[in-house]
């Protein structure tokens, strides 16, 4: 934890209620918080459905969401391999976003899938509304 780092329970519910707060926390003193919405790396390329929890915490404290694309780090970091590959990584950071508080998880549901869909059109690949998660294990 000396880099800030909040693991996240994604087992879904409230299991990752611990580390949403963490997130509040961290930004009410004024810090950053940085999020993988997609909570696990695509293995395809794609981009897969993301978990509410961003949104939740965005909502909740009026906070920006600044919607970043990694570019690359497939070929630098591919699954499965111990060393990494020296290659180029392109970060494009993209203008943010201001969400209103939600009143129902139905409305944080609907902008998540608005956000992945974004990001999936700025990062030019396709989006696939389903979670990573459960797309690596059937295949």
């Amino acid at each position: 934890m000396l880099a800030g780092q909040v693991p996240v329970d994604r087992t879904g519910g409230d299991a990752a209620a611990d580390a949403l707060a963490a997130a509040v926390g961290i930004l009410e003193r004024g810090g950053v918080w940085a999020i993988h919405p997609e909570g696990t790396r695509s293995r395809d390329g794609r981009v897969y459905r993301g978990r509410t929890g961003a949104l939740r915490v965005a909502m909740a404290t009026g906070a920006p969401v600044v919607p970043v694309v990694l570019d690359g780090t497939d070929r630098m970091n591919p699954r499965g391999r111990k060393l990494l590959r020296f290659t180029k990584v392109r970060i494009t950071v993209h203008p943010a976003r201001r969400y209103s508080a939600a009143g129902h998880h139905a409305q944080v549901r609907v902008a998540t899938d608005l956000l992945m869909r974004e990001i999936a059109a700025l990062s030019g690949r396709p989006y696939v509304d389903r979670y990573a998660a459960s797309f690596a294990v059937e295949s």
